[in-house]
């Protein structure tokens, strides 16, 4: 049976394109050779040239042989212009038929947009002033048989941006900006802790036990093992087993995989800071996650003052404040509560049925806590912070003392063993980090490994499950620890001011075009419920 022929739309294009490649075949070029040698890129012409006086070039007429992607192209008779783009930078090629000789000419005829040139020339300008390369010499290295977006409306479909990311790059500048600006916040994180003496560090990434978090875990099979393995949900307990092995301060910057839902903040594959210090507790890592956010901030961008969403956050206002004391600042629903008042199940339960009934009358300004009616303190007081305050604090905030049962990993505090010394991070109204004193006594581990089967044992998914090498290594002593995680793609958001997660992962998980595995039509992205960017 014959294979289909490879078909892609737009099909006219698509065929006529081939049949240009035909033809330059035909006339013994290679359209798509091994590689081409250049002297010079073109942001480094720009760069170099840009300035220098058309005297002078032409005096000079210096040399250069570069590659780059055809944006534009124009004919005039026996001449014709390419504008030529790499690297965010644009440089104009001039094409003259008794310069090239009849066979590149012939070649730059059947040119299209989107094809990817070398050319090599001397360096002048034009009668407009334009800094120009007249071209002598012309070769083509890769042939596009699709054609670039509409130049004058772009690429403008959320769908296709995402699913196409290869041509967002290439006709947006503004992403290329966002992952560059990606990259340089990876690197000033990598300097900023190496100067303080952490070590870079890996982990495995498939792990016999998802630990570390409360996530579901993504299951896959090591057919030789014949045994499940999880994609690692946190690197947190491999990297404190590295500091009782004497690695005293270490960081990984990570990919964690968690089987969840798919939001304008959560992606189901992320990148992830993780670092542990020893002989420090969380108030030590909070004082250092000001320095460093600070200095990041501006590092990127230039100012501790940072515009997120047309509102303006301040890295050189930071805000603390104890989760108890979040809830009572940030109340809505009427008469608020007291801090002691959230240290008592019956009355935070209470407080959070009033909370429900307002927001449901109120649905624009907050979400129903939905706290079970046998929850303790600790778990209505979580509730309710996640309901009431996390979306709202837009200035740097340390919010801090979480409830114990929901710090399965975390030392108590000494004067109050209902609360963890655990920390979080937040700005703009986005969740960036969580950090803890690390609990290092290995029998209150165990038992608190033991609470939590209990609590898968009554349906709780996404309880810990028991990590009986973690706890030999606590055994074997783990100095007093702080550790802390900062999410990456976050953070990016929040100083390139994108709205979406999506925007500033290269190629983050979508849905199945077509239908769901249900066999229910998919609506487009952005059409209701079903859009991922909702909140």
């Amino acid at each position: 049976m014959p294979e289909p022929p490879l078909l892609f739309e737009p099909q006219d294009q698509f065929l006529q394109r081939r049949k240009k490649l035909q033809e330059i075949e035909q006339l013994g070029y290679d359209p798509y050779p091994h590689r081409f040698e250049s002297t010079h890129t073109i942001p480094e012409v720009v760069a170099g040239y840009e300035k220098v006086a058309a005297e002078k070039l032409a005096a000079e007429r210096p040399r250069a042989r570069l590659a780059g992607r055809i944006h534009s192209i124009r004919f005039h008779g026996k001449t014709g212009f390419a504008d030529l783009n790499a690297a965010d930078a644009r440089l104009q090629c001039y094409f003259r038929r008794d310069q090239v000789g009849e066979k590149a000419w012939r070649l730059f005829e059947l040119l299209d947009l989107g094809d990817v040139i070398g050319a090599e020339g001397t360096l002048g300008r034009t009668k407009t002033g334009e800094l120009t390369l007249f071209v002598e010499q012309a070769a083509l290295l890769a042939k596009a048989l699709l054609p670039l977006p509409e130049k004058w409306h772009g690429l403008a479909d959320v769908e296709q941006r995402y699913r196409q990311r290869y041509l967002d790059l290439l006709v947006n500048p503004g992403v290329r900006e966002i992952f560059q600006t990606r990259a340089r916040l990876i690197g000033f994180l990598r300097r900023f802790l190496e100067a303080r003496g952490f070590l870079e560090v890996e982990t495995p990434m498939m792990q016999p036990i998802a630990g570390g978090a409360v996530a579901k875990p993504f299951v896959t099979h090591h057919n030789a093992l014949d045994i499940d393995l999880f994609l690692r949900i946190a690197p947190e307990l491999y990297l404190k087993r590295l500091v009782v092995g004497g690695l005293e301060r270490v960081y990984e910057i990570n990919r964690n995989f968690r089987n969840e839902g798919l939001s304008v903040r959560n992606n189901p594959e992320f990148t992830m800071l993780e670092f542990y210090q020893a002989y420090a507790d969380y108030r030590a890592l909070m004082d250092l996650t000001e320095e460093m956010l600070t200095a990041l901030a501006k590092e990127i961008t230039g100012s501790a003052r940072v515009t997120y969403q047309e509102q303006t956050v301040d890295f050189g206002r930071w805000q603390r404040l104890s989760l108890r004391e979040a809830v009572c600042q940030y109340w809505l629903a009427g008469h608020p509560p007291k801090p002691a008042d959230l240290a008592d199940a019956e009355k935070a339960r209470h407080f959070a049925e009033q909370h429900d009934r307002w927001a449901e009358k109120h649905a624009e300004q907050a979400r129903t806590a939905e706290v079970p009616r046998d929850a303790s303190a600790g778990l209505a007081a979580a509730h309710l912070f996640e309901a009431v305050v996390e979306r709202r604090l837009v200035q740097p905030t340390l919010i801090y003392d979480f409830p114990v049962e929901v710090s399965p990993l975390a030392k108590t505090r000494d004067d109050d063993p209902t609360l963890a010394e655990r920390f979080e991070v937040f700005a703009g109204g986005l969740e960036l980090g969580n950090a803890f004193s690390e609990l290092n006594d290995p029998l209150e581990q165990h038992q608190r490994f033991l609470e939590q089967l209990r609590r898968r044992e009554r349906g709780e998914e996404e309880a810990h499950a028991m990590d009986e090498d973690y706890v030999r290594a606590l055994a074997h002593g783990l100095p007093p620890t702080a550790g802390e995680g900062i999410g990456i793609d976050r953070l990016t958001m929040l100083l390139t001011n994108s709205r979406s997660i999506r925007e500033v992962i290269l190629f983050p998980l979508l849905r199945p075009l077509g239908t769901s595995p249900r066999g229910e039509p998919l609506r487009p992205e952005g059409s209701g419920p079903t859009d991922p960017d909702s909140p």
